[in-house]
């Protein structure tokens, strides 16, 4: 972390990261943790509801091309604070609705500031550190969020388990804090500029294709993860707010131990061998998630699936060292609209498909599982903008 600041300017580019890394998750991963029991407990949720309201949430990172239009008005840095304001305004919100509509809206207005954030923040991190310390620093931001995730699930449980505080002072609090974090950013930190000057334009290259396919398949592979592991805990296994709390925060614990060490694994054995491992590892998850019928089996793989999940940095390492600078801007709307295209299908189809079966949803992440290592087995050696798969369309060679 020192090393991370050793600019004798404490307002530099990688400690507004940092600061970007720790306001995120205070509000959207409180929100996470209380929604499962507050939509069961207050709205009378079922696999169908909870299917719509994620598809909903996913409705805004499908329309993240849209950002590439916003930026022609506002600068990048600006707009990621702001979408970051939008993302507390929106958790802050939701305790205070608690109907089915209420939350479909209180979430799609989180969704915004959330998803066009994180488009931002993503284009901001590949503009600002160099292809050499990406991973590394990119597993170090993600170990600053697990380690903010930490905290928040450990005083959120304190709260739920202890003082029995109500969900809406909660969701208020923790959106609260995001707020006025994005205000510091706002208020203190100056415009920094970006080292190539971005496209002003949409740009969908058929060079990308790999990327844009690994894209599309972790999208939908993560929405089962996302919305149904999760739910699995409190509809089958009856965990309490607390309990699904106390889950995350051994999660996160393990998260923050080892997601700098997962950056610098990527950088040393290549992105290739780190999602084959990743996959492989998720394949076997996602079958077993469909097999289990005890509550702390489930915990467990619910903690392997997400350590898996953090390999993904490799994916956005891939693009950084097959793209053109210029692009860095333009494609982070484009990935995240990609990324969410089955995001918007999968959750409400397979909230039918959990009415019917659990383990049959989690058998279809097995599949996408099994898609994306095929995929990853594109990934040459050593990407290049000269060298982005190991298929030369036009050659017909494989490349090493």
């Amino acid at each position: 972390m020192k090393k991370l600041l050793s600019d004798r300017n404490l307002f530099n580019p990688i400690s507004l990261l940092i600061l970007m890394s720790i306001a995120m998750p205070i509000a959207f991963n409180a929100w996470s943790a209380m929604l499962n029991n507050f939509v069961v407990e207050k709205a009378a949720f079922t696999g169908v509801e909870i299917g719509i309201l994620q598809s909903l949430r996913e409705v805004p990172g499908f329309l993240s091309f849209t950002l590439i239009f916003v930026l022609l008005v506002i600068k990048e840095q600006t707009f990621a604070v702001f979408s970051l304001a939008l993302l507390g305004l929106g958790v802050c919100l939701t305790g205070f609705f608690p109907t089915v509509y209420g939350l479909y809206f209180t979430t799609v207005l989180m969704s915004i500031g959330f998803h066009y954030f994180e488009a931002v923040k993503q284009s901001l991190s590949l503009q600002w550190l160099s292809k050499e310390e990406a991973p590394i620093i990119l597993g170090k931001l993600l170990a600053v969020g697990s380690l903010t995730s930490l905290i928040v699930y450990g005083c959120l449980w304190t709260l739920l388990e202890f003082f029995q505080l109500p969900y809406w002072i909660n969701f208020a609090v923790a959106g609260g804090i995001c707020i006025f974090l994005a205000l510091v950013m706002f208020i203190f930190y100056p415009a920094f500029p970006s080292k190539v000057e971005q496209n002003q334009n949409l740009v969908l290259r058929k060079r990308y294709w790999l990327y844009y396919l690994l894209t599309f398949l972790s999208g939908a592979r993560r929405q089962i993860f996302v919305v149904f592991a999760a739910f699995l805990m409190v509809e089958k296994f009856g965990y309490s707010a607390s309990q699904v709390t106390l889950l995350f925060l051994v999660n996160y614990a393990f998260n923050y131990l080892f997601a700098e060490k997962i950056g610098s694994l990527i950088g040393k054995f290549g992105e290739r061998r780190a999602l084959t491992f990743e996959y492989i590892g998720l394949i076997i998850v996602f079958i077993a998630y469909g097999l289990v019928e005890n509550a702390t089996v489930a915990a467990f793989l619910y903690i392997l699936d997400h350590m898996f999940f953090a390999l993904a940095i490799a994916i956005t390492t891939y693009f950084q060292k097959i793209a053109d600078p210029k692009d860095m801007a333009s494609n982070a709307g484009v990935s995240f609209t990609i990324n969410h295209i089955a995001a918007i299908v999968v959750p409400a189809l397979l909230g039918l498909v959990w009415m019917w079966s659990h383990s049959l949803v989690f058998y279809i992440g097995a599949i996408f599982a099994l898609l994306s290592l095929i995929a990853a087995q594109f990934i040459p050696k050593s990407p290049s903008p000269e060298n982005e798969t190991r298929i030369a369309f036009k050659s017909k060679l494989i490349r090493p």
